[in-house]
Formats: C-alpha cells, sequence, structure tokens
C-alpha cells in the first residue's frame, strides 16, 4: 500500500491544499522548524559544543504555575494533531483513512515496540558516542527538577509528541503532498526533511537522526496505512528519554 488514495482535484482545490499546508505548518512544525534554525545558528556562533539544550523546561518557581504551563504544551501538542485530522477530515479523509482507525494490538503495539527499537537503540547509541567525544549540543531531556507530577507530565509530553508529529508531519502532510500529485519518493523526503528541520535545535547529529526516523517512519505509514504504530513509537522513544534521563541522570555521569 502507498497511504490514502490519490484523486483528481482541480487546481482550485490544490490551491486550497497549498494554502491549508502552509497556514498548518505556518503555526505547527514550520514555526518549529524556522525557530530550530535560529537556535542552531545562535549554537554555531557561540560554540556548539557548550551549548545545553532542555527539552523539558522549568518555566516557573512556583510548583502549582508550573505544572500548568507544562500541560498547556501537551494541550497544545493534542490540539495540533486535532487540526490536522479535522481538516482531513472535513476533505474526506477520516481517521481510518489516514491509519488511526480502531487499535488493534498485535501489528499497532507490537508494531510501534519494533519500530521504538529500531529507531531508539541506534539513537541511544549515537547520542552516548557524542557526549564521550564532546561534540555536539548537550541536550537535557528534563529540568523539571524532582517535584511529584514530574514522571506523569514526562510520559505526557512524550505521548503527544508522538500524536502531533505523526499526524501533523506523516498523516496530514504526506496526504496532502500526494493529493497534488507529487509521487511517493519525494513526498516521504519532504515529510522527512521537515521532521529533521525542527529538531535541529538539538544539534545537526539529531537533525539528521530525525531524517533517517521520518524516512523509516513515512515508509511504513506508506507501506502499511497505519499510523498508530508510529505514534506508539514515537512515544515509548520520547518516554525512554524523558523518563529515563530524570531517574538516572544523578546516578550516570555522562547524562548530565
Amino acid at each position: 500500500m502507498t497511504g490514502p488514495t490519490d484523486e483528481l482535484l482541480t487546481d482550485p482545490r490544490k490551491r486550497t491544499i497549498r494554502l491549508e499546508i502552509a497556514v498548518v505548518l505556518a503555526v505547527t512544525f514550520g514555526l518549529s522548524a524556522y525557530t530550530a534554525l535560529v537556535s542552531l545558528t545562535e549554537a554555531v556562533l557561540l560554540g556548539l559544543s557548550g551549548q545545553k539544550v532542555a527539552l523539558n523546561r522549568k518555566l516557573s518557581p512556583i510548583d502549582l504555575i508550573n505544572l500548568a504551563l507544562n500541560l498547556a504544551s501537551v494541550f497544545q501538542l493534542i490540539a495540533w494533531g486535532l487540526l490536522g485530522l479535522y481538516l482531513l477530515w472535513r476533505s474526506g479523509y477520516g481517521p481510518s483513512r489516514v491509519g488511526l482507525g480502531r487499535f488493534r494490538w498485535r501489528p499497532d503495539l507490537l508494531g510501534g515496540l519494533g519500530l521504538a527499537a529500531l529507531i531508539g537503540i541506534p539513537g541511544l547509541g549515537l547520542y552516548v558516542a557524542g557526549r564521550a567525544l564532546g561534540i555536539g549540543v548537550s541536550v537535557v531531556p528534563s529540568e523539571l527538577g524532582d517535584t511529584w507530577w514530574r514522571i506523569p507530565v514526562l510520559l505526557a509530553v512524550a505521548f503527544a509528541n508522538g500524536w502531533a508529529e505523526e499526524v501533523i508531519v506523516v498523516a496530514f502532510l504526506m496526504t496532502r503532498l500526494r493529493q497534488l500529485g507529487m509521487s511517493p519518493v519525494v513526498v516521504l523526503m519532504a515529510s522527512s526533511l521537515l521532521r529533521g528541520a525542527y529538531h535541529l535545535y538539538q544539534g545537526f547529529g539529531a537533525g539528521i537522526g530525525n531524517v533517517v526516523m521520518g524516512l523509516v517512519f513515512g515508509y511504513v505509514w506508506q507501506r502499511t496505512a497505519r499510523l498508530w504504530p508510529l505514534i506508539v513509537a514515537h512515544g515509548l522513544i520520547d518516554a525512554v528519554a524523558f523518563v529515563g534521563y530524570a531517574l538516572l541522570a544523578g546516578h550516570l555521569g555522562w547524562l548530565g
């Protein structure tokens, strides 16, 4: 399979789709790619190896306010995914058509576990190697501190990331680009490059690694038309990174 079925569109409809893509990316991961590029430029100018990036930051010295602000980022990510699904649904691409039909435990959960291992284990190895060599941006998955809500919020952020990124960057963007008549290869490359671009704030290595992740995830979606395994895999990868760091950073020096 190659994802949702293609259809012939009129020129006005194609213009509408191009505008829709531009608007959605402008308020979601296109804007993230722009800010990531600016952040990377700053890191290069200041000395890349000396920079530290916190993925989950402490946003207020007041604990409950800090909790509320971090939950706001979770709500935003969920809303981004819902926006993409709503726009697809309005044009006749319901959730089941883009791979979000009834969750099937064996293919979706086990497929997600397999994808998480395929991407996560080599990614962890590259990160450890980079830290040992002292190169690249130092990524700190969490600076939330030792608070009672830390682990639940980190898990919520992890799976909200997976939900938003896979819905927007895979299901929405790849469906719309195919509607515009682009080939599956071009669509796959565009989605993967966007994924890499909005991770550039973590350094060049993270950008390249996420391009590879995008190629694998996008290809799996094109072949299976199932989005749930991608969301599960992405959520698990982030959960291991966030929660693992939170629990082990004080015991393993190279994590800090």
